[in-house]
């Protein structure tokens, strides 16, 4: 892939089972020697890329329209208008109507959002599975004025323009504490069941550093479910028969499966099954939990089944499937798993914990899962039932279906040039993926972003957009980031090297053989990183948010530069150091 290195770093330092469809939980687990951490599962290990898809799919992704501002999410309303609305990170929701993005914003609440760190801003929103007759949506962002703490918040429509939104009454669903500004999830999404289910990160930094993972007393590394009904009837002049308070204007499915809260209970007359299943201070809230930071989510909607693409640490990504009949409760393991893999990735072994997914990569094809959704439109026959699934970093794009027998098949239809951020799905059961030319370290959101329809690859016709693969370069928009250059720099002097999530810029340097030369690397990002080059004794430590200067002398050669921090460099942080 020809990608900038400067944008890599999206999501990737946010730093998501094997046969049938069932829940499969981790059981006689023995170390496999041939990758460190890893362990056989019984029945099978997941799915990874090099199976083949049931029909042979072939696949493209067309330009619909260029011109948006980061774009990280797509969904559109149940109300037979064909529109398609698309989320800006900054804070702003556009229509697509026919093909052609208008000019004005369906909601612009930018003056509300925190989006200063990539990670945050508004991340994700739908619409209520009545909006036809109510006209209420939802949207998921960092609050500016709570210092980017998540809400959820209630809006309408207006009444005289459909495509305006209603700010004027809108109602705080829920808030919750953001401690960190990265793992933050964000996605939310109306289930067949018709309540609101909510994707929540760890917290943040890395290597979920408050254990929030396996902790039921807390909303962190969350699927979230809740009923809504409260708050629709508020804001259809109706009485609810309760209070219904801002910030926590709904109440709890009555199955969710940590409803119990604190019970009596006999001592000496309960069984061990009893007390097993006695959570006390559990969040009732919780559907699912183990999570790391789930990105994207989506309910197929043929079958009601539950995907989920959650954003893995520095070896492994994966997709987690939680059947329609489902129960909830299911723990996917983090941070005792990464994929069906031990964290950390260095552990000979680990508790045998949870729910695998049905698939899973390696960073050495991408650094950030970002999933869609079952594909269950009329236009393309041969991509019927099959979830597809893209990557930040490395732009490819997978498909994964059940074959035959069962068992889950994960195959890559397309390797392009695009950072791909989100996805969604249209009225009609197109699917959608946004890109766009982002990274660490800028000010703001940049007008560089474009919208993309996933195709048959025979339904391309001339005219139309592509995506750009190997060393085309497609241009969204004239913005780009200030650390993108990657022209070559002459060492003379004092140069200064940029790094970030995950990134170096510039991407090459140029210097004299035997004389010294200073390069001073200022790390912008919110990670360590270090400075390494191949073949040589030459490293030095890159601590956040600091300057340091490394002085070199090198005979003639090309070099390597790299961070030398697993995971770093297979995210893009590498560059070529040329000495003549």
């Amino acid at each position: 892939m020809n990608v900038s290195k400067t944008v890599r770093g999206f999501i990737a330092a946010c730093v998501l089972l094997g046969s049938g469809l069932g829940t499969v939980v981790a059981q006689d687990a023995t170390p496999s020697p041939d990758q460190p951490g890893q362990y056989t599962y019984y029945p099978s290990e997941p799915a990874q890329p090099g199976g083949d898809l049931p029909g042979d799919p072939q696949i493209q992704l067309v330009q619909v329209t260029d011109g948006l501002f980061e774009p990280i999410n797509v969904a559109s309303p149940n109300d037979g208008s064909g529109r398609v609305f698309v989320a800006e990170r900054g804070g702003r929701i556009r229509i697509v109507q026919d093909g052609v993005l208008l000019e004005e914003p369906f909601l612009d609440i930018s003056g509300d959002v925190m989006y200063q760190f990539l990670e945050q801003g508004l991340l994700g929103f739908t619409f209520h599975p009545d909006y036809a007759e109510n006209g209420l949506f939802y949207v998921n962002y960092t609050n500016l004025l709570r210092s980017g703490d998540l809400v959820t918040v209630q809006y309408g429509t207006s009444a005289d323009d459909p495509n305006k939104a209603d700010t004027s009454n809108g109602i705080i669903i829920s808030t919750r504490e953001q401690r960190y500004p990265n793992h933050i999830g964000g996605d939310i999404a109306f289930g067949p069941d018709g309540y609101l289910y909510i994707g929540t990160g760890d917290g943040g930094l890395e290597g979920d550093p408050i254990d929030s993972g396996q902790d039921l007393t807390t909303y962190y590394s969350k699927i979230l479910r809740i009923d809504v009904t409260p708050a629709v009837q508020v804001a259809l002049g109706e009485d609810p028969g309760f209070a219904v308070v801002g910030g926590k204007a709904y109440v709890i499915p009555a199955d969710n499966p940590f409803t119990q809260g604190d019970i009596l209970i006999d001592l000496f007359g309960a069984t061990e099954d009893d007390f097993a299943e006695l959570h006390p201070d559990a969040i009732p809230e919780t559907w699912a939990y183990g999570l790391r930071n789930p990105w994207s989510f989506s309910f197929d909607r043929e079958t009601g089944d539950l995907w989920i693409s959650d954003v893995g640490q520095n070896f492994w990504e994966e997709i987690n499937f939680q059947p329609a009949d489902s129960q909830g409760g299911e723990n996917y393991g983090w941070k005792f798993l990464q994929g069906s893999h031990c964290f950390p990735n260095s552990s000979p072994s680990c508790p045998k914990v949870g729910t695998l997914p049905v698939a899973e990569y390696s960073h050495d094809l991408g650094c950030t899962v970002v999933g869609a959704s079952v594909y269950r439109g009329a236009e393309f026959a041969s991509l019927d039932g099959v979830y597809f699934a893209g990557d930040y970093c490395s732009g490819r794009v997978w498909g994964i279906q059940a074959d035959e027998t069962g068992t889950f098949q994960m195959e890559e239809l397309l390797d392009t040039n695009l950072l791909l951020t989100g996805a969604g799905e249209g009225e009609d059961g197109s699917i959608y993926f946004t890109s766009c030319e982002c990274g660490y370290g800028q000010n703001a959101p940049h007008q560089a972003g474009a919208l993309w329809k996933l195709v048959e690859a025979d339904a391309v016709t001339e005219g139309d957009i592509v995506a750009p693969v190997g060393d085309e370069v497609l241009s969204t928009g004239d913005a780009t980031p200030a650390a993108e250059d990657a022209t070559a720099v002459a060492l003379e002097g004092d140069v200064t090297v940029e790094a970030g999530e995950m990134f170096f810029a510039p991407e090459t340097l140029e210097a004299t053989a035997g004389e010294d030369f200073t390069i001073v690397i200022n790390n912008t990002g919110v990670l360590p990183h270090d400075f390494s080059i191949e073949g040589t004794d030459y490293q030095i430590d890159l601590p956040s948010g600091e300057a340091v200067s490394i002085t070199i002398n090198l005979p003639a050669g090309e070099y390597v530069y790299y961070c030398d921090i697993p995971g770093h460099t297979e995210s893009g942080m590498k560059g070529t150091l040329i000495v003549s």
